[in-house]
């Protein structure tokens, strides 16, 4: 039994639905994982009095973070697979689960699993549908890698709120140049992240986030469960938890732990990232490993 299987196994012993999807992305004999000092150029830009980004699909591409232009629809059918059961489950919100469903964090097991990259396409392939909108959260606080991907770094976010209970969330979420796309940085580095997430605040925050917009979903780029206290704590407010798996590198052990961290009804589903998909050469491709995690300067998860 393989250890996706494993998983899945456990959960549905739990009485959990964890459908198991393929998470595409670059081939794995194409380039090798970009680090942020790579970039040709930013792949957005602010005009700071309007809150917007405008975003380049082309360096987006070129950096890895977006399929080549000639896979766009093979690509995006992997993505459809992935995200139909989790906006059914959002919208059949009916106010009686104990977290809003439209809440939904893509996480891991460990670093290098390929979460943000999935984050990311996950988000721009709910950003096409026609009746819904995507708010991207960077929470990975310790290692903000949607924030340096879009060239936020600087942005106030998250950790800011956190901190001033006197800011309004939405006021520092940035609307963008693709249509039902919005994203709220990670903000300022700050001590004892673990704490703010788990704190009131943070539930106050997400629940602002959920009712500005009653179509909206809330899509939260987390840290990994095992090696980061803060993973667990956003755990807790997430309606549905997609976990993501790198093929034959992710211990089957990895996984069943990290699954005991969460309750396994707000399972979304499994992604496998970088695994063989039948017609295709090569791999669908995630991003390589961390460091010690919270430095900055190893390559995206």
């Amino acid at each position: 039994m393989s250890l996706v299987e494993q998983a899945i196994s456990r959960m549905r012993r739990t009485g959990a639905e964890a459908p198991l999807k393929p998470a595409p992305g670059e081939p794995g004999g194409a380039r090798k994982p970009v680090v942020e000092a790579s970039l040709p150029r930013p792949v957005s830009e602010r005009a700071s009095s309007a809150r917007r980004l405008t975003i380049d699909i082309n360096s987006l591409r070129a950096s890895g973070y977006l399929p080549e232009e000639a896979k766009d629809r093979q690509f995006a059918e992997h993505y459809r697979q992935i995200k139909r059961p989790l906006i059914q489950r959002a919208l059949a919100n009916d106010g009686a689960a104990p977290t809003d469903p439209r809440v939904i964090m893509v996480t891991s097991a460990l670093p290098g699993d390929g979460k943000t990259f999935t984050s990311i396409n996950l988000a721009f392939s709910l950003a096409r549908e026609r009746d819904i909108s995507v708010l991207l959260v960077d929470t990975d606080l310790l290692k903000p890698h949607v924030s340096k991907i879009f060239g936020l770094q600087k942005e106030p976010g998250l950790m800011e709120a956190l901190a001033d209970q006197s800011i309004d969330i939405e006021s520092l979420v940035l609307t963008t140049s693709v249509p039902r796309l919005s994203i709220l940085s990670a903000g300022s580095p700050a001590e004892g992240t673990a704490e703010l997430l788990h704190s009131d605040r943070m539930r106050e925050i997400t629940a602002n986030l959920c009712s500005h917009d009653p179509k909206r979903i809330v899509l939260l780029d987390s840290p990994p469960l095992l090696i980061t206290s803060e993973g667990p704590a956003l755990a807790a407010l997430a309606g549905q938890i997609v976990i993501v798996v790198r093929a034959g590198q992710t211990p089957s052990r990895a996984i069943l732990d990290a699954v005991s961290l969460i309750d396994t009804n707000r399972v979304g589903g499994i992604v496998l990232n970088e695994a063989p998909v039948q017609g295709m050469k090569g791999y669908y491709y995630g991003y390589g490993s961390y460091g010690t995690y919270g430095d900055n300067s190893s390559p995206k998860g």
